[in-house]
This record gives structure tokens, C-alpha cells and sequence, in this order.
């Protein structure tokens, strides 16, 4: 009998497995909710049953939809191993790939990736170039690094900008303080605050480029290192900070510090990575790619996707 399954088919069913949500699984795929919609009804009538209990949040597999997912599991996973094993008949399998970083928190979302991309290319030289860097990109060119991650995608000879997520920024702050009871924090509620940050130009702060700035607004200013004395800080009343959300979230469930949107569509922010022209055919360097999305939307909460931009 030939089957109705196709690979499209399973990979939407860990897309919805993860994001617990139509709605969200369709984004993560770049298809329409009816498209994705569309895909769920075949099934279930070539099947003549249910795959999910539908009013439930976060969206809950029925037992056949759980069998389908293992399946999925299973068959995604022979899948890309299938296909890095023809990569590196066509490319060989040794080579090097050093990482720079901009951002202070991607080493909490990275070093995962890293690990899972280590057991697929034990030839590959997998590195972090040491130091926070302003401006990564020139890295890459210099040859001192082979992917750069960035916050922005910004046009430049013999390099690549390859999307990997975008993520929501929210404004965090102790549980007694005023803003606390806000639903939503504007640019004038920072206006008579300390605002916490990290130690890098006001460009490369999303919550100044787009949101103070164009406001006219200026707080007073603290910096620090690490997520975790920024957090500390904004606990003890010495100021406000805007973080990832996947970055607090811990700390939010611990009751350290309460968290709001900033703005009334909330502050998105976005990491592409940076390549070589000449190295983003690599299959290495693809895959590594893939591995990082793959680990941070399994991972990480509250992220949504990123359209090409090359």
C-alpha cells in the first residue's frame, strides 16, 4: 500500500511538537496556518483519526499522533545523518570553523550546539576566537574567524549573512518596583531609571537604537560582564536592564526579578550569522548552521523565525 507519509509531513509534526502551536509551527516552517492546517487534515483522514486534541494549549498529541511523532524522530535523524554522510564523501570531512561572537548571551544557547555539531564532524575544528568582539565581521575577513555571530545583516563584499532567529527583549526589574506593575513598559518609563546593560556601544543595544533613542530619552547608565550581576543589580533596586527572555526566564520562575514588554508590540531583537562567500557552500558550515536553529528552537523559548537574506 503506498503510504501518505512524507518527510515534509514528519517535520511538521516536530515543528508542532516544539512550539506546541499551529500558529507558531507554521511560522517556524515559513508556510501559511492553512497550509500547515491543510497538511494536518490529510493525514487525519488518510488515516481516519485523530492526531491532536485541539483545544488544548499547549496543543497535545493524540496516541496515534504520538506514534507519528516518534516515527519523525526516528526518520529526521537517519535523514540528516544520511545526508552529512554524502557531504563528506563529495567534501571530505576535515576543516576548520572558528566562532567570534558580538553578543554576551550566546554562549548560553552556542555551547550546546557546539557539543551536538562535534559528534557529526569530529574532523572539523571546531573553536570560540577568545574576547568579545565589536565588530566580528572584520574577523572573517581578516581570516581570523570563519563565522561571525551578529545582530545585524548588514551588506558587505565576500561576505554571507545567514538568518538564524529572531528573539524577544523584555525589560526586567525588581518585584517591588513601580514599573513592575505596568503591562507594558514605553521608552518614557526608563526615562528617570538607571538602565543596566552591558558594556558595548549604544549601536549595538536594541533597547537604545530603536527604542530610547528615537524618543529623545538618555537614563542614567551601569554596566556589567555577566547576565547574572545585571540580574543581581536589578534585584537590589539599583536599576532596570532589558535581557532576551530565554535569558531570564530562569530567574523570573525563581521569583528573582519580574519581566514586562517593552512597547505595545514588545522589542524584537535578531542573530544571523556571517560567512565567507567563498566558505558558506561548505557542508560543514551548513550544517553547523542547521544544528544552531535546530538546538535553539528546541531550546529556547519565545524565538521566531528569520527569513533569508541572501
Amino acid at each position: 500500500m503506498m503510504s501518505i507519509l512524507e518527510i515534509r509531513h514528519l517535520r511538521t509534526l516536530l515543528a508542532l511538537a516544539e512550539t506546541g502551536s499551529v500558529s507558531l509551527a507554521a511560522s517556524r516552517l515559513f508556510l501559511t496556518q492553512s497550509a500547515l492546517s491543510h497538511q494536518l487534515k490529510q493525514l487525519e483522514q488518510g488515516y481516519g483519526m485523530s492526531l491532536f486534541e485541539r483545544k488544548t494549549q499547549p496543543l497535545r498529541f493524540t496516541a496515534a499522533g504520538e506514534r507519528l511523532l516518534t516515527l519523525a524522530h526516528d526518520l529526521n535523524a537517519r535523514v540528516a545523518a544520511a545526508e552529512r554522510d554524502l557531504a563528506r564523501l563529495r567534501q571530505g570531512e576535515a576543516g576548520e570553523l572558528r566562532v567570534a561572537v558580538e553578543c554576551h548571551t550566546c554562549f548560553d544557547w552556542l555551547m550546546p550546539a557546539m557539543d551536538a555539531f562535534r559528534q557529526h564532524w569530529p574532523g572539523v575544528e571546531l573553536d570560540i576566537v577568545s574576547g568579545f568582539h565589536t565588530d566580528p565581521v572584520s574577523l572573517l575577513l581578516s581570516h581570523r574567524a570563519d563565522l561571525a555571530i551578529v545582530s545585524e545583516a548588514e551588506t558587505q563584499a565576500g561576505v554571507d549573512f545567514q538568518p538564524l532567529f529572531a528573539y524577544e527583549m523584555v525589560g526586567i526589574v525588581a518585584r517591588d518596583h513601580p514599573l513592575a506593575h505596568k503591562r507594558c513598559w514605553l521608552a518614557e518609563d526608563f526615562a528617570d531609571e538607571t538602565l543596566i546593560h552591558y558594556p558595548v556601544p549604544d549601536e549595538m543595544l536594541d533597547l537604545v537604537r530603536k527604542v530610547l533613542r528615537p524618543a529623545g530619552i538618555n537614563p542614567a547608565r551601569r554596566s556589567s560582564e555577566l547576565t547574572i550581576a545585571i540580574i543581581q543589580l536589578v534585584a537590589s533596586r539599583r536599576g532596570v536592564a532589558a535581557l532576551p527572555y530565554w535569558a531570564v526566564k530562569p530567574y523570573l520562575e525563581r521569583g528573582y526579578v519580574v519581566a514586562r514588554p517593552i512597547g505595545e508590540r514588545g522589542l524584537s531583537s535578531e542573530l544571523y550569522a556571517a560567512v565567507r562567500s567563498d566558505d558558506g557552500g561548505l557542508a560543514y558550515m551548513q550544517d553547523f548552521l542547521a544544528t544552531v536553529r535546530e538546538q535553539s528552537f528546541a531550546t529556547l523559548p519565545g524565538l521566531t523565525p528569520l527569513g533569508a537574506t541572501n
